[in-house]
This record gives structure tokens, sequence and C-alpha cells, in this order.
């Protein structure tokens, strides 16, 4: 019987990818799997992927056709998964020795559904230590009661999913997978699924991951068209939270994150391709006027000056008008 099975989408990383499929290596174990999902790389990705589907015990390569993005990708994985418990690393990441047994031996213990852990973000040569906002160590929690204060960081603001470790239950009850197609913000539809629906996790002080940062290839350093999705995860946060029983209680924490993300985006603007940056501004405004206005105005009021100036500028901007209308 597989225990745990690790998905590791790849595409374009021969850079990186040796170091993170060492480490896999370093990790291995009779009764582990490793799915590398190859999401239609163009560079030397599918033949270092090929060797180490040989050399690493446990490594299965799956090929994408066409590239989906890491959403799909990690679906991909997901439904090949066979493991009792379900982990994810990225393709540039990488992890100490011993990673997965130092958090797979605690989910047992405790018996609940997921546990989260902090992280190393590398940027260069820096070294930097993330940890999980949320308090106790150790102990069996209620997700849902870590979403909140909408002011505060919290569980939900910790998006990552390859800093933990899940219970393949929470496949089987639909709680695992991405959204189809996403090209980015993947994670926060999904972090917020499961803080929401799921019934118990616990927090691990483990600083085993190492979370490669300002990759040139990666999303977060692209100002193309795609980064543009962060505004489709967050309308589907909103739908879903607006859903919930507790909506009352949550949307204000949604509110607040989407603007707080539009914010960034408007901040670092100069990044965007100029038709891209157009269009960023669009969506930003259409999004502002899509959210439950009582709660943005809300939101804004505990804002910082500089940030609720920038989206009140925003949310006064004129729509765009139609075809029909202008005809």
């Amino acid at each position: 019987m597989v225990k745990l099975s690790v998905i590791v989408p790849f595409f374009n990383v021969q850079t990186y990818a040796p170091d993170t499929l060492r480490s896999l290596r370093a990790n291995a174990r009779e009764d582990f799997e490793f799915l590398f999902v190859d999401d239609c790389s163009t560079d030397g990705t599918p033949e270092i992927l090929e060797r180490a589907e040989r050399q690493i015990p446990g490594a299965r390569l799956i090929r994408h056709e066409r590239n989906g993005g890491l959403a799909t990708a990690r679906n991909t994985g997901l439904d090949a998964a066979r493991g009792e418990y379900i982990a994810f690393l990225d393709g540039d990441d990488w992890l100490s020795p011993g990673h997965f047994e130092g958090l797979l031996a605690p989910l047992e213990e405790l018996g609940c559904d997921f546990v989260r852990t902090d992280h190393v973000q590398c940027t260069a040569r820096a070294r930097t230590v993330h940890r999980v906002p949320v308090g106790p160590r150790g102990e069996v929690l209620k997700p849902r009661d870590w979403i909140l204060p909408a002011d505060r960081s919290t569980g939900v603001d910790y998006p990552y999913a390859w800093a933990g470790m899940y219970h393949r239950r929470l496949a089987d009850q639909g709680l695992l997978h991405f959204t189809h197609g996403l090209r980015t913000a993947e994670d926060r539809p999904w972090i917020w699924r499961l803080h929401r629906d799921a019934a118990s996790f616990a927090v691990i002080s483990r600083l085993g991951i190492f979370y490669r940062r300002g990759v040139a290839s990666s999303l977060t350093q692209i100002g193309d068209i795609r980064q543009l999705d962060f505004i489709r995860a967050f309308d589907q946060v909103l739908d879903e939270t607006a859903a919930d029983r507790d909506a009352e209680k949550l949307l204000p924490k949604a509110v607040r994150t989407y603007c707080a993300v539009i914010s960034h985006h408007l901040g670092s603007i100069e990044r965007f391709e100029p038709q891209v940056a157009r269009k960023l501004r669009a969506m930003s405004a259409a999004a502002l006027r899509r959210m439950p206005q009582a709660v943005l105005d809300d939101a804004l009021a505990s804002m910082d000056v500089e940030r609720a100036s920038r989206l009140r500028r925003l949310r006064r901007r004129p729509s765009p008008m139609t075809a029909e209308a202008a005809a």
C-alpha cells in the first residue's frame, strides 16, 4: 500500500529541477510515490525527469500533451495518486532530508485532516523564515476558527499547498482539487475551501521546505495576462464565501484580502505589459463594483491611507461603455 503520494509539477525548470529531484531522493521510502507531472516543458526538463524516473524509488512520470498551468498539473497528479496521504512540491523548490517523514508522523498521531508547516523563502542568497500565522502548535484545531479576524494575517493568508500534508479523505470529499485552468492564485480558493469545509488541522513547527523566490520564469515575475487570473480566483473566493452559513462573518475577511491583493498589483503596475496594465485597472475596478458595497466600505475604512486611496480612486473609475451602449 502507498502511504504517501507527492505531486510535483514541472514546467521549464531545467536549471532547478536537479536540486528538487535530489531532495526527493533524500525523502524516498518504499511506501512513498513521487508523481512528476511534466506540463509540456520545452527545455531540457523532460530528459531530466526521464532519468529521475529510473533513479528515484517510487517515481512516476506523467506528461501533459499541452501546457495547462500549475492548477491543472496538480489535478493530474491528484487523479493519479494512490497514497493514503498527499503532499505537494513545486518543480523549482527543494526539501531537507526526512521532511515528509517529519510531517507524516505527527499527522498520523494527531489523526486530523491536514497539517500545515513553516517554510524557508530563498531569494538569491538570502534566506527568510515564514511562519504559519496560527499560534497553537502540535494540537488539533478547527480550520474554520482560523479564518478570522479580518484585519490580521490568518490561516487563509498562508495559501501554499506545498506547506503541509493532507489525508486523502479530503480529496474524496472534493476539497483538494484546484480550479482547472487558473494560472495564478490557484491556491487562494483552495485554502479558503479547506478552512471552511475540512473538519480538523494542526500546525507543525518544522523548517524542511525551501521555496525558491524570484525565479525568472515564475509567473510572479512575469507581467503578462496570466497574472490577471488572480481576479477569477478571488471572485471564486467571494462567491463561495457568500454562500457559506457564516457569510456575514467571513465576507469582511474575503473582501479585505481581495482589496489588498488588488492594491499590491496596482502598486507594482510598471512590471506589467502596457495593455495588461490597462486591463488590470479595468478588471480591478469592475471587481470592486461586484463586491458587497457596505462590506467594501468597511474594508477600505480599515486599511492604511495609501492603499485605501488607491482603491477608492479605482472604484470611482467610470465603467467602460459597451459597444451596444456606444451605438
